[in-house]
């Protein structure tokens, strides 16, 4: 049976009394948003090699671990430990404060000059800019759900901390089609100074924050749970081209009730959209899914050997995460 590979598109809150927080009707969402995330410090990235050799005087530091701290001195952009490096004047060994799984940590790192410059070995950044798709708007609470999976390093895989961020307008130019075994992508114009609103959290079910732009109430759907989703068709929301959000047809394949990640199973079946990006396409991810008129879900993930095939995670897992910002 050949082996299904799929890539990121990226616990129970019980309320007293069984009262939810979100509202009873939700705005769905299928504007495709910019997203930019800055994490605390800087974070590591990888490592390279200085005069041919990593620095093997950094034995400590991991992908994903975030420096906040170079002696005593705090950081929190690049540019703030490339100028506290070049105020050194000979190899030395420098402190290091940083934070792996949010506990604080320190190490040595010896400095190595190459060409009267001093070089660490290590590939750090301090903030992270993508594409995404709004999945819903609470229109009571203002709190938004995105992407419906986790912001990950793009070479660490690592899942990105969150000091601030934000979501903001962008504009959809082109699209790189998907072929099996390639999956494409959206292609944007980015509005960094229209701001749709903030990110407080980066979670493994999406991004959520609270939305600070204008919405359509009159598009507020109810939402059905995941037993009471059906097999069969439903639609996605999407952008395909500008900012025109059009629902395309899907078929539900399977309800997988013990995944909230991967909990609802699709084909793409709308030919138009077929036509247009050759299947799911990176950037639909947190694409909003509805049947009989209710949101149910939302798209997380594209099947890299089956373009035309993907997985989507319930709406209520979505909602239930993004309420715990105002509970």
């Amino acid at each position: 049976m050949k082996k299904k590979i799929t890539i990121l598109f990226l616990s129970l809150f019980i309320f007293p009394l069984n009262v939810i927080a979100y509202s009873n009707k939700i705005i769905p969402g299928g504007k495709t948003i910019g997203i930019t995330v800055k994490t605390p410090g800087v974070m590591v990235v990888g490592f390279y090699k200085i005069n041919g050799k990593y620095n093997k005087a950094n034995p400590e530091l991991r992908l994903g671990d975030y420096i906040i701290k170079i002696n005593d001195t705090n950081i929190s952009s690049v540019d703030d430990l490339v100028n506290i490096i070049d105020t050194y004047n000979n190899e030395e060994d420098i402190t290091i404060t940083y934070l792996r799984n949010k506990v604080e940590k320190k190490t040595k790192l010896k400095l190595i000059e190459v060409d009267g410059k001093y070089k660490t070995g290590i590939y750090i950044k301090d903030s992270v800019t993508g594409i995404g798709t709004l999945s819903y708007i609470d229109p009571e609470s203002k709190v938004y759900g995105a992407l419906g999976h986790e912001i990950q390093e793009s070479n660490s895989k690592e899942k990105i901390e969150i000091d601030t961020g934000n979501i903001f307008k962008n504009i959809i130019t082109s699209i790189t089609r998907s072929t099996d075994g390639n999956p494409g992508s959206k292609n944007a114009k980015f509005y960094n100074n229209n701001l749709y609103g903030d990110i407080k959290k980066n979670s493994k079910y999406g991004i959520y924050g609270l939305y600070s732009s204008k919405y359509d109430l009159d598009e507020a759907l109810e939402v059905k749970k995941l037993s009471e989703v059906k097999l069969g068709k439903a639609y996605i929301r999407t952008v395909t081209k500008g900012e025109d959000v059009k629902e395309y047809e899907i078929e539900i394949t399977n309800i997988n009730k013990n995944s909230k990640l991967k909990s609802i199973s699709f084909d793409v079946t709308d030919k138009e959209l077929l036509d247009k990006t050759g299947g799911i396409v990176q950037g639909m991810s947190g694409s909003p899914i509805i049947q009989d008129g209710y949101l149910i879900g939302a798209v997380t993930h594209v099947i890299v050997d089956n373009v035309t095939s993907g997985y989507g995670v319930s709406i209520i897992t979505m909602l239930d995460e993004g309420d715990r910002l105002v509970n």
